[in-house]
């Protein structure tokens, strides 16, 4: 659907309704559509996405130019930029996603019971999935594309700040849906930026949406979470946590540290809070802020942290549990791995937690007593990311505990129904 004017009247409830019931009934096309059909429809997104080079980056000059004029901040636009290289790797992770084996129709478990009926579990799409995410255009095409790989229907509403570009990527998915034969009301971009479009997503159009997945930042969860009527996948923060343990190997922990926060800075895999053993603090402390700082990031710190290191900011009781989204970290010193995962319960958001150890027995405790989504040892935690999981992208990390967790693939955005084979038998009285 192309873009509405801004000056038009608009009704939304109707404008809302009519895109839930047309992807209700393309969801049966998607359902029904062979791994050949949707991987062909991959194969001419990521052509046409790649065609559309110009026309996408002309798009996001605009959109760019208007955050500009409203003052956005520079974290926040940097998640809406895209250039050349960018661009490219939207149409590859379409590919990636293409290549990854198709899970409906997939024989989850099966069994035969006494009186010779045969059971199996078998996954199914979920129906119609609403998307709600903030100015990422790649969320556009990665949610676009695992929502058509595994046999669902999608609504996707995307920020204001970049709905030029969303419109100019969506483009290129309708066109490749079309090209194989399925409708193009399979993805479905909201033409508004009205807010009411959102509130009208979440009571679920009258039955035509199955379940919710947000993805940005607090308020925008936090209003999903408190709103939708429907199932919701969501993470509400990215509070990620790297724990340096006093058997840590000192290089990794510079390099894992510093890439944790400074990779990419605004993904919710950033590292916000760096915590190091008492028992090293100052073999670690010194090297670990320096070395941040160097990086170009504040550091902010408990007492302790500050009687080690130069030019560190006091902590305050709000930094360890705000997603900062942005060059700033918070470091302090705790009593070994039991103070880690305390403090990690205490303020973290279930996300990703990273330990640092050549101890693997500690690495283990820690890795089997931290109650998060996504637990690693001696990695980044920029990798919890669904490509780097081989899951070819993913339309989020959801930190619930029902359903999904970790990064939202192709196998999360399934369910799954019981097939029962007979030979007439009969339930008897």
């Amino acid at each position: 659907m192309a873009l509405l004017d801004s000056d038009a009247t608009v009704d939304v409830a109707d404008l809302m309704q009519d895109m839930g019931d047309r992807a209700r009934a393309a969801a049966r096309a998607i359902a029904l559509a062979s791994t050949e059909t949707k991987n062909a429809a991959l194969a001419a997104i990521a052509a046409g996405i790649r065609a559309r080079t110009d026309e996408v980056l002309a798009a996001n000059a605009r959109d760019l130019a208007g955050m500009r004029q409203r003052d956005v901040t520079v974290a926040y636009q940097e998640r809406a930029t895209l250039n050349e290289t960018r661009v490219e790797a939207i149409a590859q992770a379409v590919e990636a996603i293409a290549a990854l084996p198709d899970p409906v129709g997939d024989e989850m478990a099966a069994w035969e019971r006494p009186n010779g009926l045969k059971i199996s579990r078998v996954r199914t799409p979920l129906g119609v999935i609403g998307i709600i995410f903030e100015s990422r255009p790649n969320v556009t095409v990665d949610a676009a594309a695992l929502a058509m790989k595994s046999g669902n229907a999608s609504i996707l509403r995307g920020g204001s700040d970049t709905i030029e570009t969303n419109q100019a990527l969506y483009g290129a998915i309708a066109e490749g849906l079309e090209s194989v034969g399925l409708p193009a009301d399979v993805v479905q971009l909201v033409p508004i930026t009205d807010r009411a479009a959102v509130g009208a997503l979440l009571t679920g159009l009258n039955g035509t949406v199955d379940v919710i997945v947000p993805r940005g930042g607090k308020s925008l969860v936090g209003r999903v979470q408190a709103e939708a009527r429907v199932p919701v996948f969501s993470h509400l923060e990215g509070i990620c946590h790297i724990y340096v343990d006093k058997a840590a190997d000192m290089q990794m922990a510079l390099d894992v540290t510093v890439n944790a926060k400074m990779r990419r800075t605004s993904i919710c895999g950033a590292a916000e809070t760096l915590l190091i053993d008492r028992a090293a603090a100052e073999q670690f402390t010194t090297p670990l802020v320096q070395a941040l700082q160097d990086a170009g990031c504040e550091v902010r710190g408990d007492e302790v942290v500050r009687g080690l290191a130069e030019g560190v900011k006091p902590a305050s009781e709000e930094d360890w549990s705000t997603e900062y989204g942005d060059a700033i970290i918070t470091v302090g010193v705790v009593d070994g791995v039991d103070g880690a995962l305390d403090h990690i319960a205490t303020y973290g958001s279930s996300h990703t937690e990273s330990i640092l150890t050549e101890d693997e027995a500690v690495a283990t405790k820690f890795l089997t007593e931290c109650d998060s989504a996504i637990v690693m040892h001696n990695a980044s935690t920029q990798f919890a990311d669904g490509g780097e999981f081989g899951m070819g992208a993913e339309i989020g990390i959801a930190t619930g505990r029902m359903h999904a967790r970790g990064p939202v693939g192709l196998e999360q955005l399934t369910s799954f129904h019981y097939v029962v084979r007979g030979t007439g038998q009969v339930r008897p009285k």
